[in-house]
């Protein structure tokens, strides 16, 4: 260490530090609620997904992480690699809170959300540091790797100092992004009540120019927008904005898709939407990879929410990697990307079975909470079609997914599922032109992610049964329906 300058030492020593707690944090957890294939802390807390990137051919997943509690506390960064988007190995805690920046007296504190970029062959982290009651309050900074696990912080930081007015609410969470020469940074930020997705442009990545906002809300999309992500997709100049708008009330994220102006950094908007219509969808972000698909993963918990697992010594998850396409109407489509087949144990396949009304339907086989499902249904004359999950053997707990025909809505019902929180998430969603619905699920220890009508729809819940609630039965209200076909999967675990 005798090349680091005395700040470089300092980080270097709170980051073994953080491993030690970690170490005792892990020793005396409780595996209850623990998922099976799902990226999630090796203990303590984690939230926002961070530096999501594919560098020299490895995925790199960075994350809001708090290592000594299972509690938001002051933010370190998480690290975890994987070759395949599937499994994932633990890195060492890449960034901890250490400079005057970053750093402070209270909880509120630390380095926040931010990406990663590759900046010729250097692993390239650009994070908000914020330190409450500082003047200012968030900045934005950089920390560098040589060798893609330890970083050290710029010299040089803040890169930008300050937002472009005082009286601004929030300024964080940069997404990089480079385009021919020129980076380019999305930043959430709000002013007036009114959220902001201010763009800045640099050559080198340490000064920045504000461009000013590519768009703003329009008085229903919230104050505050965090945790931007901007990008080409489909070709063109097409590009998605994804937002996580703060104080909205009935939704926790967003996107608007249409044309992008690097000229005078303005967003045309085409379409507007929610990418996921779950309770436990946030802060998600994308990065594209060497085979040029377009992949996002998000945090699968949500603000404000109940944390049984906190009482085990850890807190948090990402969602399952998704591929987002572009439609001809400007709607995104996300569907689990085609890795995750690799977990598939022996294949259940049950096909053109009747429901009866008001019948609960068992297939032999098919129970448990680390399978994959994908069923076809005809509705027929029934008005309300659906399967239930997480099932105990009296029938008094249990999930809900169902889909009612005359209204054109799919719900996830969890009032019934254990002790998280309850309540039911809704989505538009119409038939297929054959006149069935198709229901892709992943069922998980603590959580479902049902992609409805190949990534028309998805929805994401975090489900705290108890660990023998294992049923799954399909139903019928209204009249008879058919499932035209079932096909099951166990999954196997990736740690």
């Amino acid at each position: 260490m005798s090349n680091l300058t005395i700040q470089q030492q300092e980080h270097v020593a709170l980051i073994a530090k953080a491993g030690e707690s970690l170490k005792k944090l892990e020793a005396g957890m409780d595996s209850n609620y623990r998922l099976h294939y799902h990226m999630m802390p090796p203990a303590g807390w984690m939230n926002d997904p961070n530096g999501f990137i594919q560098f020299d051919g490895t995925y790199h997943l960075f994350y809001q992480h708090d290592p000594y509690q299972a509690k938001q506390g002051p933010m370190h960064w998480g690290h975890a690699t994987s070759r395949d988007l599937v499994h994932w190995q633990h890195q060492p805690v890449a960034l901890a809170p250490s400079e005057d920046y970053d750093s402070g007296p209270t909880g509120g504190q630390g380095c926040w959300s931010g990406s990663a970029v590759d900046d010729n062959g250097k692993l390239t982290l650009i994070y908000t540091g914020h330190v409450d009651g500082r003047q200012p309050e968030e900045v934005q900074c950089l920390a560098v790797s040589e060798d893609g696990i330890t970083f050290h912080k710029a010299e040089h930081n803040p890169v930008i100092g300050d937002s472009p007015d005082a009286k601004r609410f929030g300024f964080r969470d940069p997404k990089v992004w480079k385009r021919g020469d020129t980076w380019y940074m999305v930043i959430g930020y709000g002013k007036d009540g009114l959220g902001k997705a201010l763009i800045y442009s640099s050559n080198d990545l340490h000064s920045w120019t504000c461009k000013g906002a590519a768009i703003e809300s329009d008085g229903t999309m919230g104050d505050m927008w965090e945790c931007p992500d901007l990008f080409p997709i489909g070709g063109g100049d097409s590009h998605a904005l994804i937002i996580s708008p703060m104080n909205t009330g009935s939704y926790k994220n967003l996107y608007v898709t249409g044309t992008f102006d690097y000229s005078t950094c303005r967003l045309q908007k085409l379409h507007q939407d929610q990418i996921d219509y779950g309770f436990d969808f946030y802060a998600p972000q994308t990065l594209v990879n060497e085979q040029g698909r377009r992949i996002m993963i998000a945090w699968m918990n949500i603000w404000g929410a109940k944390m049984p697992e906190q009482e085990h010594g850890w807190y948090g998850a990402m969602t399952l990697p998704r591929e987002l396409t572009l439609e001809s109407d400007g709607t995104l489509r996300s569907r689990p990307v085609k890795e995750l087949e690799q977990l598939r144990g022996e294949k259940i396949v049950k096909t053109e079975f009747e429901l009866e009304e008001g019948q609960q339907k068992e297939i032999e086989g098919v129970h448990g909470h680390s399978l994959e499902l994908i069923v076809r249904i005809d509705p027929k004359a029934a008005t309300e079609v659906g399967l239930r999950m997480f099932a105990s053997a009296d029938g008094a707990s249990y999930a809900e997914v169902s889909y009612s025909v005359a209204e054109r809505k799919l719900q996830m019902d969890r009032s019934c599922a254990g002790v998280g929180d309850g309540g039911i998430s809704t989505a538009p969603l119409k038939l297929l032109d054959d006149g069935t619905i198709e229901l892709h699920l992943y069922v998980d220890r603590s959580s479902v992610e049902l992609f409805a009508n190949d990534g028309t729809i998805a929805m994401t819940n975090r489900i705290y049964g108890d660990a023998l609630a294992t049923g799954i039965s399909f139903f019928a209200c209204g009249g008879e329906a058919r499932v035209v076909d079932l096909q099951a999967w166990p999954l196997t675990s990736i740690w």
